[in-house]
């Protein structure tokens, strides 16, 4: 496989665990309400506001885990946490953790 279809690869991957797993996990554990799910599941990809502080704003060969403010060790835990509540909360936490499940197959699996 060269290095543009490995590229592409990386990309269908990445928008398919951003976009298309969630509707998933949306239809399969919430199918009473998928759409509010899904739409809120989708809200987490706002914790990427965080990558506006850093300079450059993008760097393919940074970790988004461990480096920017709302992906760090911390952050992680706090969503792990969310876990443990009911409602919204919880489907916030689920969000966030697979976004960040999502940011950390991007860099360690596709780079090393």
């Amino acid at each position: 496989m060269n290095s543009s279809d490995l590229a592409l690869l990386k990309t269908c991957t990445h928008y398919f665990l951003h976009f298309i797993f969630p509707l998933g996990i949306a239809f399969t554990f919430y199918r009473d309400n998928w759409k509010r799910v899904y739409l809120l599941l989708l809200a987490t990809m706002l914790v990427d506001l965080d990558h506006l502080f850093a300079d450059p704003v993008f760097d393919p060969d940074r970790a988004s885990i461990g480096f920017h403010f709302l992906h760090s060790y911390y952050a992680i835990a706090v969503y792990f946490l969310m876990l443990f509540f009911r409602g919204n909360i919880r489907i916030v936490g689920i969000g966030l953790l697979f976004h960040m499940l999502t940011d950390f197959q991007d860099f360690y699996l596709w780079n090393h």
